[in-house]
């Protein structure tokens, strides 16, 4: 049985609050900080893009999975943000970080699923008997238009997992998918920002894919959301994986431990798996996790985890989430937008 090795994250520094952004573009903050659940997010620096962050978490996954780089047969790097159009991000995270040059790797895109894409084909690799190691890395940069509700919300980061069958911190009992064809948020070739449908993004978009694939899971796995310690969801702003949670009947207290939302933003693909690297930190021996994940265009990966003894050995390893949250910089707007290249220079 395929399980997580070793996972880490890795959060940039910088930081901008919703009522700078608010402030610039004559917004009411107050609307997205109650309405939304959105404190601040997190901001890239100049030098920081999805392949230095996946650097990053990858380097942290490594020191808790506590195996030699070379054994990793499989690096897939998940994001809507990789730097280059036509250029591979695994390959420069592969080499960073050591693994073999008989690597398989690819790079996935399913907008915010992405990073749970390549966490679903790992495991499916280390069940099968395909590698003995995998590498799954979900991260994006932030990526909103100037003054779109977007851009209190797309915030930067990146979680990285080590999949392998021995000595894992937590096991994979089960894996789900649901997918259908609904266009809720897209990005056609040479457009600079993703657009989205607005209202259409909630209940036909992320209510109805997360629900449904959380629901055909637990029936799957003959549980109730009583069974388990904690849930994590695909997190675009602060209020709906709280509101999903209530829907399937799950406790406030069972979702807040990977609940990262309002003091980082929505990191897109490696939003659910970030919050399960919060929900890792904390976890103890036999309990049961829930993580299910939302990609528009769209579609939702559920896991079941069950985490083993080994967590304890490991968890203090590496640097971990909430660790890397509370360690903050803020910037004013016209830093934020030199940081994002928003500011473009006429020809």
């Amino acid at each position: 049985m395929a399980g997580i090795v070793g996972y880490g994250a890795y959060v940039p520094v910088h930081r901008i609050k919703v009522e700078e952004i608010a402030k610039v573009w004559g917004a009411d903050a107050e609307s997205y900080k109650k309405g939304l659940a959105l404190v601040e997010k997190s901001v890239p620096s100049l030098d920081q893009d999805t392949i230095t962050m996946s650097v990053e978490a990858a380097r942290n996954a490594l020191k808790r999975a506590k195996i030699d780089p070379s054994l990793i047969e499989a690096t897939y790097v998940g994001s809507e943000s990789h730097p280059y159009a036509v250029k591979p991000s695994g390959t420069v995270v592969s080499e960073a970080v050591g693994t073999s040059r008989n690597t398989h790797c690819a790079d996935f895109e399913f907008a915010c699923k992405a990073g749970s894409e390549a966490m679903f084909v790992c495991v499916g690799l280390v069940n099968g008997d395909t590698v003995k190691y995998g590498l799954a890395i979900g991260a994006d940069t932030s990526q909103g238009a100037p003054g779109d509700a977007l851009e209190y919300s797309a915030a930067a980061g990146a979680a990285a997992f080590v999949f392998g069958k021995e000595d894992g911190v937590a096991k994979v009992v089960a894996t789900h998918t649901f997918m259908t064809d609904t266009p809720d948020f897209w990005r056609r070739e040479y457009e600079y920002y993703p657009r989205h449908g607005g209202r259409f993004t909630g209940e036909e978009a992320y209510f109805r894919h997360v629900a449904t694939a959380s629901k055909q899971m637990m029936e799957k796995v003959k549980m109730k959301p009583q069974d388990f310690k904690f849930a994590v969801f695909h997190q675009p702003n602060g209020k709906f994986p709280m509101k999903v949670g209530e829907m399937l009947g799950f406790k406030r207290e069972q979702i807040e431990a990977g609940w990262l939302a309002p003091i980082l933003g929505n990191t897109y693909s490696g939003s659910s798996p970030m919050g399960l690297t919060a929900i890792l930190d904390v976890a103890r021996p036999g309990d049961m996790i829930l993580m299910t994940s939302y990609g528009s265009g769209a579609g939702s990966d559920s896991f079941v985890y069950e985490v083993t003894k080994k967590i304890d050995e490991v968890r203090d390893v590496a640097p971990k989430t909430r660790q890397q949250l509370d360690k903050k910089r803020y910037v004013e707007y016209g830093v934020y937008a030199k940081f994002r290249g928003k500011i473009r220079m006429a020809d």
